[in-house]
């Protein structure tokens, strides 16, 4: 029998070979009560959230959850439980066996009901999205019971689903108990099936309110926005008009506005693209659930697009917004620390021109003081000379002192010329080197 052969493994490849299996549809079976609410939370309220399900999992002693755990589902007796661990938010999941008769008789019962209300009422994090949804298997007492007792008939939202496998109503209003509410009439769909179709309708309204939280960030954008255009403006029109002493001024304010569009930029650009993710995953979702119409309803697809997309457009255009705001800004600000380098580099240019002309200056000054000095240095030699001549006169020299001194000066102011022009082409080449 071969050795089995292991190669070395990636660290990750569990993680990613196991991520085509993580969150799985749970198979279900009608009738049924779910609970869903969505919890908003930072990374310290998600890990808030870990430890709180530990709460309820070790009252009830089953396995705690480790670090790495994102999802998990539990049979906890009187309710199931299902809970999701995201970048933004944590979602809990509750569902409860219901009965068909309550709908023609009574409110509906929550599946909240039968989860302990203390520990419910301390899920962390902020509420962004609470649902409940009934899930039942037929549609023999008509939709006006739904109506009447589950749902407003104003705003009922209806459609077919799962290729006319099954109905879902509902009118994406917040009810006294704030939850908004769904009914999902399923026919005869098989339990995995319907497993698939419940969470893809729980993820629309999931979806729906993660994809709005952009639409504040963008109308507080556009106010920003609006101040930083008319700014923006001003100061185009000042630095066509504006002389050189006001320039500094001017690239003052536009690198101070740069700023606060930049800033502002980082501060809403992860929010408006996890916004545009949303959209995108809430389009794929009611795709999924293959909806057709019901006679004289408005389907889910039509309330979506009709209601969402201003919604999307606003963010989509702040976003537009921001990004040519921070192209022209970057823009007028090469322009005008191009302008600011030409007229430095006209100043720097015609600095040199004077130190040039200043240094021709000094340069004919200096061959003037030359000339004068070899001029005075031949003269003091001349005289040593001349002296020395008149001592040695008694001594046998056989020309006068007078005669000595004329013959001297053209040899002496010669020498003394020649040491000069040395000692420049010495000290020339030295600072040349």
């Amino acid at each position: 029998m071969s050795t089995p052969f292991h190669p070395a493994q990636h660290p990750h490849r569990a993680m990613l070979h196991n991520e085509i299996h993580a969150r799985p549809p749970e198979a279900m079976t009608a009738p049924l009560a779910i609970a869903h609410i969505v919890m908003l939370a930072d990374a310290d309220g998600r890990e808030a959230s870990r430890a709180h399900v530990a709460d309820l999992l070790r009252n009830h002693h089953l396995a705690l959850p480790d670090a790495q755990t994102t999802h998990l589902r539990m049979d906890l007796g009187a309710y199931r439980l299902r809970w999701e661990m995201h970048t933004e938010f944590v979602s809990w999941t509750f569902m409860v066996p219901a009965t068909v008769e309550a709908f023609g008789e009574r409110e509906p019962v929550s599946a909240s009901e039968a989860v302990p209300r203390d520990w419910l009422s301390a899920l962390p994090g902020q509420c962004l999205c609470s649902l409940n949804l009934w899930v039942l298997p037929t549609q023999s007492f008509g939709s006006g019971s739904l109506v009447k007792h589950v749902l407003h008939e104003d705003t009922l939202v209806a459609s077919t689903v799962a290729d006319g496998h099954g109905e879902v109503y509902t009118d994406f209003a917040i009810h006294p108990d704030g939850f908004s509410r769904m009914v999902l009439l399923a026919g005869g769909m098989a339990p995995r099936r319907l497993g698939r179709l419940v969470q893809r309708l729980l993820e629309i309204e999931t979806y729906r309110m993660a994809a709005l939280l952009g639409l504040p960030a963008a109308r507080e954008a556009s106010s920003v926005l609006a101040f930083a255009e008319r700014e923006l403006a001003e100061l185009a029109n000042a630095i066509r008009t504006a002389n050189r002493d006001a320039e500094p001024a001017l690239l003052d304010r536009l690198t101070r506005l740069a700023g606060q569009v930049e800033s502002q930029y980082a501060a809403t650009h992860s929010r408006f693209s996890a916004s545009s993710a949303y959209f995108e995953l809430l389009d794929k979702r009611i795709e999924d659930i293959a909806e057709s119409r019901l006679a004289g309803m408005q389907t889910i697809r039509e309330f979506m697009d009709r209601r969402l997309t201003p919604a999307r457009s606003t963010c989509e255009w702040a976003t537009r917004r921001q990004d040519a705001l921070s192209q022209r800004v970057s823009r007028m600000s090469n322009l005008l620390r191009t302008r600011v380098e030409i007229e430095q580099q006209q100043s720097s240019q015609a600095l040199l021109t004077t130190m040039n002309h200043r240094q021709d200056l000094q340069l004919k000054m200096q061959s003037t003081v030359e000339g004068l000095s070899v001029a005075a240095i031949t003269y003091y030699i001349v005289g040593l000379v001349s002296y020395l001549a008149k001592g040695a006169k008694p001594l046998g020299w056989p020309f006068s002192p007078e005669t000595t001194a004329a013959v001297a000066i053209p040899l002496v102011a010669a020498g003394v010329w020649w040491s000069l022009r040395r000692l420049h082409h010495r000290v020339f080449r030295k600072h040349s080197e």
